[in-house]
């Protein structure tokens, strides 16, 4: 496969977990800690129930004891994304999961701005409701470290109690420990670490892509489809302004053109159509005589998401590539049409000159 492919495919999970972050600030800054920590502790619960009992299975840790059970899934699960993880056994009842910095949630300067409660949310939406998920109440987790308190890492140990623990106890904090040294050569193998490139990067990019999906869905529910779209708009705008730079010098392309002309237009079209194929989707470009058509059958990141509005939430992930456009060439237009045939979209983004 080419670069360009490998260069694409990284770009779309670079756009995709920045999202997902500028999202949460959004809702940190505009709405509030409260309505953040609120959907995070969604966005986590949702993931949880649909990935955890699952995901067991299929890395081949259903077999275990359930606290080492627990530790290994975010072990491999998250390495797996990219996500650097350390793992360590303690006992068949206490076993130790660390996520060392820079945390790919919160990245860069971002994790400046995370309050305590919109981080640890994280925790009660998934770590504290394992020990529900398998049928086991005297499963906890005890967090001993994380990095938006200025510990070198998120970490924290899974333990089975000798009584069953209370709702409040399933998630409980103890700054005082520290998980033991590890040797990162002797951690448990990976699946995956042989892999070729480019599917290596497929995987990290369905990795933040389930992160955006879930996004959609849990965003709308808890803020309604109107205020979820404006705030999702506004995160994927500014994502696409802030990083297209970067996206489009990796595929050898030229930035920051202030033409407005057919040929900055066909450029702009030729960075789209190759993010949306790294992103897995099916882009053409036509030549429309006046305008440059990128277009798309189908939507593969929506489909199977049980959305109310489809379209503005379409519309709310297209404005990564209208942002991306205004950073590309400011004096370009571009406009998205969307029709549908039985349920399926067939979209397309009109980039016009001036």
């Amino acid at each position: 496969m080419s670069g360009a492919t490998e260069a694409a495919t990284k770009g779309v999970a670079t756009l995709y977990n920045a999202a997902m972050t500028a999202f949460v600030l959004g809702l940190v800054s505009r709405r509030g800690a409260a309505t953040a920590a609120d959907y995070v502790f969604r966005h986590f619960r949702r993931q949880h129930l649909e990935k955890f009992k699952p995901g067991l299975d299929k890395l081949g840790i259903a077999g275990e004891r359930h606290a080492p059970a627990c530790a290994l899934y975010h072990y491999h699960s998250n390495a797996l994304g990219g996500v650097k993880t350390g793992y360590l056994r303690e006992s068949d009842t206490k076993a130790w999961v660390r996520y060392p910095p820079p945390r790919w949630i919160w990245k860069g300067t971002a994790i400046a701005a995370i309050p305590h409660e919109v981080n640890v949310a994280m925790l009660h939406g998934w770590h504290g409701h394992n020990g529900v998920s398998l049928g086991n109440p005297r499963l906890g987790f005890v967090c001993t470290g994380t990095t938006v308190e200025g510990d070198p890492g998120l970490e924290g140990y899974y333990i089975e109690e000798a009584r069953p623990l209370a709702e409040a106890e399933r998630v409980r904090f103890s700054r005082a420990e520290r998980m033991p040294p590890i040797d990162w050569r002797t951690q448990p193998a990976l699946p995956g670490r042989d892999w070729p490139e480019l599917r290596r990067l497929r995987t990290l990019r369905a990795y933040a892509a389930e992160y955006l999906r879930t996004l959609l869905v849990v965003a709308e529910e808890l803020l309604g489809s109107t205020a979820a779209q404006t705030e999702i708009g506004r995160a994927c705008r500014l994502v696409g302004l802030q990083h297209h730079e970067e996206t489009a010098r990796t595929l050898d392309l030229p930035t920051d053109l202030e033409r407005g002309d057919r040929e900055s237009a066909l450029l702009f079209a030729r960075w789209l159509a190759a993010m949306l194929e790294g992103a897995g989707e099916a882009a053409e470009i036509a030549d429309r005589g006046g305008t440059i058509e990128v277009r798309l059958d189908g939507w593969k990141l929506g489909v199977g998401l049980s959305l109310a509005d489809r379209r503005a939430s379409f519309s709310a992930w297209s404005e990564l590539w209208i942002g991306a456009a205004a950073a590309h060439d400011r004096f370009l237009t571009v406009a998205t049409r969307q029709t549908y045939d039985g349920g399926r979209p067939s979209v397309a983004w009109n980039i016009v000159p001036r």
